[in-house]
């Protein structure tokens, strides 16, 4: 039975049995009377938020990090938590593990509140007018943004019939908004030592292509001859690094160590973008790791690589999707870019 009220909406609905008044309205909360019997009646209600900010928090295992990426206070975003395990009547997650584990139920309901968070967002957006239902949402990183995605786009957009919306970030930040459902495709590196989290079960992945991560300097630090490779104890190479919890730290680290050739530095700065670490190497400041798509602008063609590979490590460029994700567009779009990017 449905009813409409203002700006609400009611119908009948069942919870674990219980025969249920639920009640939707414009600010995206759903209340539930949950009746044993129509003499006994109670109100909770259950804001949509609380799914985001379970599958934020089951995603980056820390509660700081999650109330961040959510931009709500750590203690509001708390109570949020507190307030959906309440509705739901269980513990969804284990407080006394860290980083941040679930319990068997927060499993559990991590899959369920992951599909309802995708099918309502699929449903705003295959409703709404033809501009919404032609509107994709891409996740990259910095790295790729800002190069390869722009080229990319004009490519894949075909005849201009579909929108995006992009969201940039990190490696961990995008692939938790992807998982998270705040993104139909995700676009990002992949090395095999360092796989990134991605559940091949509810994910379709296509490769794009592979680029190396190689050490450059600028050509007049090379032409100096000031350093002198691979370092020495007493004259050590500086080195401009990824910050250590970037998802490319790891990836440079594996081709120091891998290499036969010992490389003798010492950590002269350290930056989360590639942007910023090919600048300072540009300006003589030392050696950095970039990959590929850095150069694709033509900004950093004062930089010479190093090493003739023995520092060396290739890496992915992956696209993933939802294999449940019913949008055309959505399906479009995964048509163009496993077209455009055919490496059979």
């Amino acid at each position: 039975m449905v009813a409409r009220s203002g700006t609400a909406v009611q119908c009948r609905v069942c919870i674990r049995g219980q025969c249920a008044a639920r009640i939707a309205d414009a600010n995206n909360e759903w209340a539930f009377d949950l009746q044993n019997s129509p003499a006994q009646a109670s109100i909770r209600t259950m804001d949509i938020r609380w799914f985001q900010d379970f599958v934020t928090l089951a995603e980056v295992q820390n509660f700081t990090r999650a109330a961040e990426m959510r931009n709500v206070s750590q203690a509001a975003f708390s109570r949020r938590i507190q307030a959906l395990e309440q509705w739901l009547d269980a513990k969804l997650i284990d407080r006394a593990s860290y980083p941040t584990k679930l319990t068997a139920a927060g499993e559990r309901f991590r899959t369920v509140a992951t599909g309802l968070l995708n099918q309502i967002a699929d449903a705003k957006a295959e409703i709404g007018d033809a501009p919404s239902r032609n509107h994709v949402r891409i996740a990259s990183t910095y790295a790729l943004a800002s190069t390869r995605l722009p080229g990319w786009w004009a490519r894949w957009s075909g005849a201009g019939d579909m929108s995006c919306s992009l969201e940039v970030g990190n490696v961990h930040d995008t692939v938790s908004a992807f998982n998270a459902g705040s993104a139909d495709v995700l676009i990002g590196f992949h090395q095999a030592a360092h796989p990134v989290q991605i559940d091949a079960t509810r994910f379709e992945r296509h490769e794009l292509g592979v680029e190396k991560v190689r050490p450059y300097m600028s050509r007049a630090l090379a032409e100096s001859g000031r350093l002198e490779l691979p370092g020495t104890v007493l004259k050590p190479l500086p080195l401009l690094m990824y910050s250590p919890s970037g998802y490319f730290a790891r990836v440079v680290d594996s081709a120091i160590e891998q290499s036969a050739q010992a490389l003798v530095g010492y950590r002269a700065f350290e930056a989360e973008m590639t942007d910023v670490l090919g600048d300072l190497a540009l300006q003589g400041m030392g050696i950095a790791w970039l990959p590929d798509s850095s150069f694709v602008s033509g900004r950093l063609a004062g930089l010479v690589p190093l090493g003739d590979g023995a520092w060396d490590i290739d890496v992915s460029i992956v696209a993933y999707r939802s294999r449940v994700n019913a949008r055309g567009v959505v399906g479009r779009l995964w048509e163009q870019i496993c077209a455009v990017h055919d490496l059979g």
